[in-house]
């Protein structure tokens, strides 16, 4: 299938119809807050669609974030919002994780942050492209803060099969030079009522 197309359509909708639509981002702002980074780090947002956790990086003070996602739709929703609220150019690249090239060519990230994108990746290969761009991506010292479908999550989300994480194979797939910081069970619940289990974890590059 098109999965740019898919990803189009779905922006379509407003922000508060979309079943991944988080108000508050607590969590992932509780682990970025532990990196202790400085405010002009370098921080990617992976699968951005048009998350608020871009409001909450500027509340905190953050000036040097990059965006991306596979829908142009959702990040030119995402930038004009972001322009508009805090007059903030944000730097917005449409980019397929799985096969990337614009994100090949982007200088290295102090924090990296995947609130929902992993897990939408069912192939080896696609995986493995993933994981060899993070951890390419990943500055010396730098952090990857991802958050995906827990091994008791939901199987599908917007209509696609998922593959759900424990902390265990997340391990696994980022290697040795990434160290475990913190992690933790979170259950979202969703705009329509909807429990959904997730794991939170934020290694940090040896």
């Amino acid at each position: 299938m098109n999965f740019e197309s898919h990803w189009n359509k779905a922006f379509e909708k407003e922000d508060s119809q979309l079943g991944w639509f988080e108000e508050n981002p607590a969590q992932t702002m509780q682990l970025v807050t532990s990196c202790n980074l400085e405010q002009d780090s370098r921080i990617l947002t992976v699968g951005a669609g048009t998350t608020t956790l871009i409001d909450n990086l500027l509340d905190a003070g953050f000036q040097n974030i990059f965006a991306n996602d596979l829908s142009t739709v959702a990040l030119n929703k995402l930038k004009l919002r972001i322009q508009g609220t805090y007059q903030y150019d944000l730097t917005c690249i449409a980019d397929d994780l799985t096969n990337p090239t614009k994100l090949k060519e982007l200088k290295p990230v102090d924090l990296w942050i995947d609130r929902a994108v992993l897990h939408f990746f069912l192939k080896p290969e696609e995986q493995e492209s993933y994981f060899n761009l993070l951890t390419t991506k990943v500055s010396q010292n730098g952090y990857a803060l991802i958050a995906v479908f827990a091994t008791n999550g939901a199987e599908k989300c917007c209509g696609l099969p998922l593959q759900r994480y424990s902390l265990e194979m997340l391990q696994e797939k980022l290697g040795k030079d990434f160290k475990l910081v913190d992690s933790f069970n979170y259950t979202f619940i969703n705009p329509f009522g909807g429990e959904r289990p997730y794991i939170y974890t934020l290694f940090k590059k040896a």
